[in-house]
C-alpha cells in the first residue's frame, strides 16, 4: 500500500502503538500531519450555481506536453515544426490526433479538446501555480529559489473546497498523487493551501515510481486497536500538554483519526481489492496505478484528486522529444487515461466526475537542439497549448478553439487558467466570485475567469 504524507517527499511511518502518541508530529499511517497554522484566512461564500459534478480528477502532465505531438497536430506545417508523428482518425469524423494515442482516438466521442489554452508564463513553477489555482503567483525575486511554494501563495482547488465545505467524516476534500512536485530545493507552488494554512492542505499520497505495485503499507488499524480504543486514546492524548482544541494541530489529529475510523479511504487505497483484470488494463506502471487509485478515491467520495503523470520534469522534452514520447510517455498515458474513462463510465461515475488533463504549458513550434549534438526536442511554450476534458456534463466529440497553422498562437478565443479554475469550481457548485481573505485580511476574489461554456454545448469552434 502507498503512504500518505501531506508535507514532505520523504518516507512515511506506519502506525504502531508507540507512534500513536506522535500523531501530528511523525504522522498516522505514514501521514505527516501539517504543522501549526501559519495564518488564519476567512471566506465568504456567494450563492453558487449548482455544479455538474461530484468529483474532479485533474491529470497534470508535469513538464509540458507538446501540442504538435498530441492533440493539435500540424501535418501541413514546414519540416522542423510538424514533427515526426502522424495524425490518425478518431471515432469522430474530421478529428485527428497523434498516432501514439490510439485508445484515446477510439474514445474521442467522450472528449472535448480545447486547443486554445494560453497564458504568458514560461517558467515551470509559476506556470504550475497558474493551472492549479487559476491565479498569478507572486515570486519574491528573479531566481527559481524565489518562486518556490510559500504560505502567501493562492490556495489550490482542493484547499479552497476544504475551506468552504470542511468535512469531518474522514473523507479528505482533496488528495494529490503520486509524488509531491519537488526537485532539489525547489517545491512547486500551487500544490497546497497557501495562505489558507496547512489545516486545509490536500493529503499527499506517495506512490513509489520504482515500485508501482508496492503493497507494503496498510491503512487498517493494528490488531487489537479498534475504533473505540482509538477514540479513548485520543481523549487521553487531549489531556496532555498539547495545543488547545481549535488549533490546527488538534484539527489535523481529529481529521486523521476520523479517516482511520471511517475506513473508506483505506479501502480505496488498497488496490489489492481491485479486479486484477482492471489493474492490467490501467497498466503496471505509475501512470496506471495513479489513475486507478484516483478512480477508487472518487468512488470513496473524495471530491478533488490531482494525479501528476510523473515527477516535475517528466514531460519536459527539451531533449529526445520524439523517442521519449513514442517509447514511454504517450503509450502509458493513452492506456491509463482511456481505461480511466471506461472504468468511470462502467461504474456510472463518468457523468458525475469531471476529468481534466493538461500541462502547465505546451512546447515550441520549432524543433531544436538544446545543446550541440543532443537529440532534438522542444522548448517551453505557454502561448498556446491543449487541454482535454471529459465527463461531468462535458459534451464529447468536439474541438474547441483553434491555433494558427504553425501551432504557435490562438486563432480563436483563448482560454486561460482563470477560466479553467472557474470551470472546475462551477462544476463542484462553488461560485467563482466567492471571496477569500489572505493572511493580512485582504479580500481576494476566488477566480477572475469565466466558465468554459463551450464544453457543455455542441457549438465547437
Amino acid at each position: 500500500m502507498p503512504r500518505l504524507d501531506p508535507t514532505t517527499s520523504g518516507p512515511g511511518q506506519p502506525l504502531n502503538r508507540r507512534s500513536f502518541l506522535q500523531v501530528g508530529y511523525s504522522g498516522l499511517l505514514g501521514m505527516s500531519l501539517p504543522g501549526l497554522l501559519a495564518g488564519r484566512a476567512s471566506a465568504t461564500v456567494s450563492a453558487a450555481k449548482p455544479g455538474r459534478a461530484k468529483s474532479v480528477i485533474v491529470i497534470l502532465l508535469s513538464g509540458g506536453l507538446g501540442q504538435h505531438d498530441s492533440f493539435d497536430m500540424k501535418p501541413e506545417a514546414p519540416d522542423g515544426i510538424r514533427g515526426e508523428f502522424k495524425p490518425i482518425d478518431t471515432s469522430v469524423p474530421g478529428i485527428r490526433i497523434c498516432e501514439h494515442l490510439p485508445a484515446l482516438a477510439a474514445r474521442m466521442n467522450k472528449l472535448a479538446v480545447v486547443r486554445s489554452m494560453a497564458h504568458p508564463e514560461g517558467n515551470h513553477l509559476l506556470a504550475v501555480h497558474r493551472v492549479l489555482t487559476g491565479q498569478v503567483s507572486s515570486p519574491r525575486g528573479a531566481s527559481d529559489l524565489d518562486r518556490v511554494a510559500s504560505r502567501d501563495d493562492f490556495p489550490c482547488y482542493a484547499a479552497v473546497l476544504d475551506k468552504l465545505h470542511r468535512r469531518d467524516d474522514g473523507i479528505p476534500n482533496g488528495v494529490a498523487l503520486p509524488l509531491r512536485l519537488v526537485e532539489g530545493p525547489l517545491t512547486w507552488p500551487g500544490q497546497d493551501a497557501g495562505f489558507l494554512g496547512p489545516r486545509h492542505d490536500p493529503w499527499q499520497l506517495r506512490l513509489d515510481p520504482n515500485k508501482p505495485e508496492s503493497k507494503d503499507d496498510s491503512l487498517a488499524l493494528p490488531t487489537g486497536l479498534d475504533s473505540d480504543r482509538l477514540h479513548r486514546r485520543r481523549h487521553l492524548l487531549g489531556q496532555a500538554a498539547l495545543p488547545s482544541p481549535g488549533d490546527s494541530f488538534v484539527d489535523q489529529q481529529d481529521a486523521a483519526l476520523a479517516m482511520l475510523c471511517n475506513g473508506r479511504v483505506g479501502k480505496a487505497l488498497d488496490v489489492d481489492r481491485e479486479d486484477p483484470r482492471i489493474v492490467d488494463r490501467y497498466g503496471h506502471h505509475t501512470f496506471g496505478r495513479s489513475l486507478l487509485t484516483a478512480r477508487r478515491l472518487v468512488e470513496a467520495g473524495v471530491p478533488i484528486v490531482q494525479a501528476s503523470m510523473g515527477i516535475v520534469q517528466t514531460w519536459d522534452t527539451h531533449v529526445a522529444n520524439f523517442p521519449r514520447l513514442k517509447d514511454s510517455l504517450l503509450p502509458a498515458l493513452d492506456k491509463a487515461v482511456s481505461t480511466l474513462l471506461d472504468d468511470l463510465e462502467s461504474r456510472g461515475l463518468l457523468d458525475e466526475t469531471l476529468v481534466v488533463m493538461l500541462s502547465e504549458f505546451g512546447r515550441t513550434p520549432k524543433i531544436s537542439e538544446l545543446t550541440p549534438g543532443a537529440v532534438p526536442g522542444r522548448d517551453h511554450w505557454p502561448k498556446v497549448f491543449p487541454a482535454v476534458f471529459a465527463g461531468g456534463g462535458v459534451v464529447g466529440g468536439q474541438l474547441i478553439g483553434k491555433s494558427d497553422r504553425l501551432g504557435a498562437y490562438p486563432l480563436s478565443r483563448s482560454f486561460g487558467p482563470p477560466d479553467l479554475a472557474a470551470t472546475i469550481y462551477n462544476a463542484l457548485g462553488v461560485d467563482p466570485e466567492t471571496e477569500l481573505r489572505d493572511r493580512l485580511g485582504r479580500p481576494l476574489r476566488l477566480c477572475s475567469g469565466e466558465v468554459m461554456t463551450p464544453l457543455y454545448t455542441t457549438a465547437a469552434v
